[in-house]
């Protein structure tokens, strides 16, 4: 919160109109709710990040699990020749092509959960393997093509508006309240930090390890085949090469300074989500200013390294000492 207040603050004093908000073309438009909209691939990443890392592992594939989910979804409705999903003839709509993609998503959950969850194979391991394999499997099945494609319903998931709000930040909403009412108002959170504090002991107390671990896993990726879709839509193509490309090294960062732990363990959710809120604010502020997009991850990584100083507890401890 401190951080994004901080860039909120920055922009107050030296960036005209940046908080000016108007109508156009029937939803609200302004640096705001750029930041929001844009900020909600890294958000559906974050969310499901913190679970995966409050079981004491990582995911490092999502970014390929959204180029999987994205280019799953095009080729469905787009149906490019020689392509596999062409093959499959499944129903050339939008909610056969969100389905598809979001199912190859859980499919690659799945995947993770099965490596590390059952095979115990290290979590940073078992995700990079997908992460390299998965880029290549979603090259694949576009033919190394960008897949265009023209359906409105589908294009509206990604650019469209209800009620003046951009449709993603709803999706993102929809997704976030999910996670949060079954971390928060059911044991599963318990059972999550159980799993990531200890996961013998857990174990032994009555806790399936396996299953909570594969809830995580299987969560995350379906976080990631959500903004696959969303971010192919907003575009009306989907780019296998560049889509969710080093996004996972975002979200990782959104959980980090977001407060979680990355032993493991207790997690905070609603840390994870402003701190994702804060790497795009970071980057609307990057590009309003007109950075060099070369010092673009310069500056990105010395404001998070700062947000993760003020945040320890080391400093703050001896801060105090000096006033003393």
């Amino acid at each position: 919160m401190l951080g994004i207040l901080l860039v909120l603050g920055f922009n107050l004093l030296l960036t005209p109109d940046f908080f000016s908000i108007g109508i156009q073309d029937g939803r609200l438009f302004g640096s705001l709710i750029d930041i929001l909209n844009r900020a909600v691939p890294v958000l559906l990443l974050a969310a499901g990040m913190t679970l995966v890392i409050a079981t004491g592992g990582v995911d490092l594939s999502v970014g390929a699990v959204m180029a999987i989910g994205g280019a799953v979804a095009a080729c469905v409705i787009a149906r490019p020749e020689g392509s596999l999903i062409t093959s499959l003839h499944l129903p050339q709509t939008m909610p056969a092509a969100v389905l598809a993609g979001l199912a190859a998503a859980v499919l690659c959950g799945l995947w993770n959960a099965l490596l590390v969850g059952r095979f115990k194979i290290q979590p940073i391991v078992a995700t990079l393997l997908l992460m390299v394999a998965g880029r290549g499997a979603a090259q694949l099945l576009t033919s190394g093509q960008i897949i265009n494609f023209d359906n409105p319903s589908l294009i509206a998931l990604g650019s469209g508006a209800s009620l003046l709000v951009p449709n993603p930040v709803w999706i993102a909403l929809g997704f976030v309240g999910l996670v949060i009412l079954l971390v928060r108002r059911t044991a599963l959170g318990l059972m999550v930090e159980a799993t990531g504090s200890n996961e013998t002991a857990a174990r032994i107390a009555g806790v399936s390890t396996r299953q909570i671990i594969g809830f995580a896993y299987v969560a995350c990726a379906l976080g990631a085949g959500i903004a696959g879709v969303v971010a192919a839509a907003d575009i009306k193509a989907a780019d296998a090469n560049a889509s969710g490309l080093y996004l996972e090294l975002d979200a990782i960062l959104s959980v980090a300074i977001g407060g979680t732990s990355l032993a493991g363990g207790r997690f905070n959710l609603a840390g994870s989500i402003l701190g994702a809120l804060l790497m795009q604010a970071l980057t609307t502020t990057i590009n309003t200013r007109g950075v060099s997009a070369d010092l673009t991850y310069v500056v990105k990584a010395l404001v998070v390294v700062a947000v993760c100083l003020l945040q320890s507890p080391e400093l703050r401890g001896k801060l105090k000492g000096a006033r003393a």
